[in-house]
Formats: structure tokens, sequence, C-alpha cells
């Protein structure tokens, strides 16, 4: 690509996506440009064609040193790491890996499941594969009693009767596929890499026809492994061939079946449906102002008392928090609050209070408030010498003896903007290092699975006594952080650390935020993937009817699936150009979860009733749109077709988009007199298109350099 100066990344990729003699894409990367750009054409191939990408330069410097914990646990690997998870590429380290997953990734294999099942002529190269898989983080199959059965029957008495299946080494091609043919009528296996190492006694050649010529075969991938030289190169030979991925290595082979595991795992993320959170206040006036007094005050860092009230404002717990300004004050709220408590020193030029001694915790009395308010204000002033005490925090101590410390945070990266960070907190979180990334906007789904990648989360499972930790809860903090810093583009950097978690749910101990002047740019434009545009919701008045209109929601697929079925069938026809009896899960979660960036779909809402759908799907150079219109079948001839129509082009207008395009069927009367009315042209017809035998589609193209018709 070489220094990318016009063409990139993202152009290349919006061009593979459309080849359709490309099965799939290998990717060497140093660095990416224009990342909203890469993050939507990498989205968009990933749904069709395996990406694969090897990124070089991983142990660059870290990002530059940054005022908040978050800031400075985020290298720039980690955080394309997270970057190439979010837009289901697989990522892959050297070379060798990079050519191993497309062998395996272009053969499109789809294994019935994660478990594989090993089956091989030597019993130490099927437990060094054991062991690599499960290094991997692979998973070996269980067989169930009825396949051990069957193979008692098929092999010698000598045979492991276990998976990794040995069937000994002097096993002839017949004895291969009969075996094969076992281990594929076992639900239990996902895949099945069969393993050949050369003897005496047998042939590598035999053994791969065999496996080939299998019926099982056809029942259950297949992934060879045939180790050695010219004997096994003519093994390996047969298997390529005949479409089957070889390999020379058990790593390589187990490498290659992990690939398509993550591919399997990244097509998944790209369709499960976030479930709702409970709707809280979000109030961004109030985050607004307390910035923005803080700006005017020339300060970057807000106080513990200022952040803890933003993140309260978006939903998420904190600690009660008193502000007092000597020790004779700290004592009397102690005694308000009730002990024992907690007392922090406040200041504006004082960004992490433990490594100035300003943090006192347990405090039993009203003297030992006193004490530690005279302590912590003495090592302040030889620590700190120019920073100005404002007063001091005092708050409950919050007594949760099976909870654990978590940290929360957000940072600004220099290529993919915000990028969100949870893992293991305290005041040691950066000795630990125990931290996952994410790029957001985060739903549900995407936060608990950043939590899955920490090793604390395994703490938050439960072990022993200990009960099982809200994990949900976290995650819903995670997506209300996520929104605040979509909201709030001042906020540059902020920490939650600790969180405290247990089976209750969590609170916030302790938070920092780091503020700056606003830049100027269109709300969010700093993020790699655009979050959802809750500005684009608004009210409208029809006739008597008070309607409301809104960009659709990952989590509207529900809706979405009840309203298509209430769809008459011509109505259905007209709209997907054939018949449908419902929506898969697979088109629901492509069609509720877009990249806001090159699509929108508006809703037409009449309370909690869905009234209608409009779609628009740009090109990647914004020069052309298509849009679609459905309206629900039992409230058509109303017009409000036409006003989600007009709301798509208006909408059109304002990204910049040239002309809008669509193809409607030819019978469909309805949509070409709406589109005649608003200055849609005809274009033709293609005889045998999209629609129903005998009929024909046209294409409708609006320029909307015109006026559109009042």
């Amino acid at each position: 690509m070489g220094d990318m100066a016009d063409v990139d990344f993202g152009d290349m990729l919006d061009m593979l996506a459309r080849d359709y003699n490309t099965r799939a894409i290998l990717m060497y990367v140093e660095g990416i440009t224009q990342a909203r750009k890469f993050m939507s054409a990498a989205r968009g191939v990933a749904r069709l064609k395996p990406v694969i990408v090897l990124k070089a330069g991983r142990h660059a410097a870290a990002a530059k040193a940054a005022a908040s914990h978050t800031g400075s646990m985020a290298g720039s690997a980690a955080v394309y790491d997270a970057a190439f998870a979010r837009a289901g590429l697989v990522r892959v380290i050297g070379l060798g890996e990079l050519f191993d997953a497309a062998e395996t990734l272009g053969h499109a294999i789809t294994p019935r499941n994660e478990r594989l099942a090993i089956l091989t002529n030597g019993g130490g190269v099927g437990i060094v594969a054991t062991d690599l898989l499960i290094d991997e983080g692979g998973e070996l199959a269980t067989l169930l009693p009825r396949t051990i059965t069957q193979l008692d029957k098929l092999l010698p008495p000598i045979w492991s009767r276990a998976n990794p299946v040995d069937i000994v080494g002097d096993a002839d091609g017949a004895r291969y596929a009969a075996a094969l043919d076992a281990l594929a009528d076992d639900r239990n296996v996902g895949a099945v890499l069969a393993m050949n190492v050369p003897t005496a006694l047998s042939s590598p050649e035999e053994a791969a026809h065999a496996i080939v010529g299998a019926a099982g075969r056809k029942v259950v991938p297949v992934i060879g492994c045939w180790i050695g030289g010219p004997q096994a190169e003519a093994g390996r030979r047969v298997l390529h061939d005949a479409g089957i991925p070889a390999y020379d290595t058990p790593l390589r082979a187990v490498r290659g079946f992990m690939h398509i595991i993550a591919y399997r795992r990244g097509q998944r993320a790209l369709q499960r449906t976030p479930p709702s959170i409970s709707e809280a206040r979000s109030d961004t006036h109030l985050v607004r102002a307390i910035v923005n007094g803080a700006l005017a005050e020339n300060r970057q860092v807000l106080t513990e008392p200022e952040a803890k009230r933003v993140l309260a404002a978006y939903g998420i717990p904190v600690v009660p928090t008193e502000i007092v300004l000597d020790a004779s004050e700290a004592a009397h709220a102690a005694t308000r609050i009730g002990f024992p408590v907690a007392v922090k020193i406040l200041s504006r030029q004082i960004s992490h209070k433990s490594d100035v001694g300003g943090v006192a915790l347990d405090l039993l009395s009203e003297e030992a408030v006193v004490d530690a308010v005279r302590t912590m204000t003495g090592k302040a002033l030889v620590q700190a010498p120019k920073a100005r005490i404002d007063g001091f925090v005092v708050q409950p101590m919050i007594k949760r003896p099976h909870a654990t410390e978590l940290i929360l945070g957000a940072a600004e990266d220099p290529v993919f903007g915000p990028i969100l960070m949870v893992g293991h907190g305290g005041v040691a979180a950066e000795v630990i290092d125990d931290k996952a990334l994410a790029l957001p906007p985060l739903d549900l789904v995407l936060a608990e699975d950043a939590l899955s990648r920490t090793r604390v989360d395994r703490l938050l499972r439960g072990y022993r006594d200990r009960a099982p930790a809200a994990r949900g809860a976290v995650a819903e903090a995670m997506v209300r952080l996520s929104q605040l810093i979509a909201d709030v583009d001042e906020i540059a950097e902020l920490d939650i650390n600790p969180l405290l978690v247990d089976a209750d749910g969590v609170v916030a101990l302790d938070a920092r935020i780091v503020v700056r002047k606003p830049t100027g740019q269109e709300r969010a434009a700093r993020f790699a993937i655009r979050p959802y545009p809750s500005e684009l919701e608004t009210e409208v008045q029809h006739g008597e009817e008070r309607l409301r209109l809104r960009p659709i929601r990952p989590q509207d697929e529900d809706l979405l699936n009840d309203f298509t079925r209430h769809l008459s069938p011509e109505d259905i026809r007209l709209r997907f150009f054939g018949p449908l009896r419902e929506l898969s899960h697979e088109m629901a979660a492509r069609l509720t979860q877009i990249d806001y960036d090159r699509e929108m779909a508006f809703l037409l809402l009449d309370g909690e009733a869905l009234l209608g759908v409009g779609r628009l799907a740009a090109d990647p150079d914004f020069e052309q749109a298509e849009f679609a219109l459905v309206v629900a079948s039992d409230r058509q001839r109303r017009g409000y077709g036409e006003l989600l129509l007009r709301h798509v082009l208006a909408y059109a207008r304002t990204r910049g988009i040239k002309r809008v395009v669509g193809q409607v069927l030819r019978e469909n009367s309805k949509m070409l007199d709406l589109a005649k009315r608003l200055g849609f042209k005809r274009e033709g017809g293609t005889a045998g298109g999209a629609g129903s035998a005998g009929h024909a589609d046209l294409r409708l193209m609006k320029v909307l350099d015109e006026k559109l018709p009042e």
C-alpha cells in the first residue's frame, strides 16, 4: 500500500468486499489512517469473508505519558488488538501464521461446534497436539459412549479408547476412514484433526486418499497434519487438492483450527443482539456545567466531588461524599455520616492523592479524623509544596468484605480516538497490568466480552464460598461510561478506581476526570465507530398525530421482527423482492446493527408502535446511496411513507450524498407514485431482477441538488 497518500486500507477493503473472486483477505499493517473509514470497511467486509491481519510494530513505545491510569496503561498494540477484534478480523503474529490462517479460512470451513477430535496413528503427536490445543485456548471433544463402543468394533484392542483417538502405527487407509466416519457421527465433535506420522507399516499417501474418500468427511470438517518429508508431502498434496487444509506440524494445524474458531467467534460477535439496559438519568446539561466551570478556571482535572457528580449524572453508583475545609469540620462530618469513615485531601493540583499520603481509611473516631487531616496536610506540604489545599473529602467506609476492586477508564488514542478500559483495580493497577480495551460505543454484549478478557473476571464468577459478583452491573457501568464520553467531547481521560463490585452491584469509590476545551468538531467525530446519533431523534406533527422519528438501535431486533411478522405477504414481497416468512436472526441483526457512518435506518413510531422504516445505505465515497422503505400494512395510505422518505432524503443531503437510488418492482404502484411526487426519475428496468418470476424491477434515481417538491 506504500504511504497511502490517496488509496488506503479502507478503500482496498471496500473494493475487495465487492470482488466475488476474493475468498479471504490477508493484511500486513504497520499503521492505520482514517480510522473511522477503516473500521466501517473492515466491519462490512468481515461479515462477508475472512480478513486476517498481521500487525507489525507490536512493541513500539506505548502511548504518550498521560494523567490517568487508563492513558498510561493503554499501549498502541493493545488498542490495535481491540480495534481488530471489534471489526471481526482474525489477528495473527507472524508471516507463517498469516498464510496458515489463509489456508484454513480460505476453505470456508464451518465447524459444528468449537470442540476438536484428534485422529492419529501416533500417540505421541496426538498428546502434543492436545497440549497445544489447550495452550491456544481450544477445547478437546469428549467422545460419547456409543462412539467409543463403535470404535471398539473397528480398531485394534490397544487403541487409546479416548480423544485423541490413537488408531495405532500400523493403521491403513481403511482404518482411518472407518474411524473418521465414527467421529463424524458424534455430535460432540465439531471438527476432526487427522494426523499421520510416517511408519514402515503404512503409506501416508494411502491414508490421505482414505480421508478424502471417507463419507464422514462430508459430515464434519477435517484438517490434516501429515508430519514428515517427501512421503508426507505427497499425502499433504492429496489433502490439499481435495480442499482439505494440510499442515506439516501439530502447532500449525492446531493454530489453523483456532483461526477458524476465532473467525467463528468474530462472526457471532457481529451478530449478537445486546439486551436493553434500564433507563437512567443522563443529565448531560449538569455534566457540561461542571466541565465548563473547571475550564473557566483553567483547570484540566475535575475535583473528586465534581467527578463523582458527573458519574452520578449518568447513573453510575458513587459513594456519598461531603466536602469540608478543615479538621474540625471533617470531624463533625464524620459524626454525621457514621464511623468508620475515609478522609481524602482535596486539591486541584494533586492528581493521585495516595502518592502524597492524601488518603486515610477506616477512621473510627473524631480524634482519628483530626489526626489524619493534620498528618496528610503536613505530608502534602512536603511532597507537593506548590499545591493549594482546597479542603478535604469525608466519605463512609464501604464495607463489602467480598468485593473486588476494578478499574474502569477512558482515554484517547491518536489513531482510533476514545478507548475504554476495564481491569484489576486498586493502587497496584499498573503493576498487576490486568486489563482489556474496547472501542466505544459499547452495548452490554461488547462490555461483558471485554470484561471476560481479563484475569480478574475469574474472581468475579465466584469461587469457594465467594458468590458470583454482579458482572452485569459492571457491564452496565461500562455502557454508561461509553455514553458519557460520547455525549461530552470535552472529557479527554477518565478513571474510576476503584470500582467495587460484589453480588450486590457496583459502587465507584474514587474517580478522576481530565477535561479539555471543545474541539469544535461534530459531536463524537473523534470516535472510530460513530456512536448512536441521539441528536437525530425528533418529534414530528403529522396532521393530528404527534409522531416520533429516531435511528434504529441494535436492541430493536424484537421490535423489527414483530413489525415484519405483521406485514402482509404482498408487502413482504414488494419490500424484500420475494417471499419471506420471518427474518432470520442473522438478517435481523444486519438490519438493526448498522454502521451509523455509512447507513441509517429511521423508525417512525406512534408511542411504542412501529409505523414504518426508512433506510439509506451510502457507498464508501458518499457519492450515491440506496434507499428502502416499508410501512405497516394496516397503517398505509396515511402519508407515513412520504413522511419517512422526505426525512431520509433530507438526511442524505446533510451527509453530502449527491444521488439517491432505489430498486422498485414494476407493479409497486404506490412506491412508484410516491417516488414520482418527490422527483425521482426512472432509469429503466432489469428483466428477471430481484422480483418474483415474470416481473421486472425499476431503478429510480433522485439528484439531491434538486429541490424537493412541496
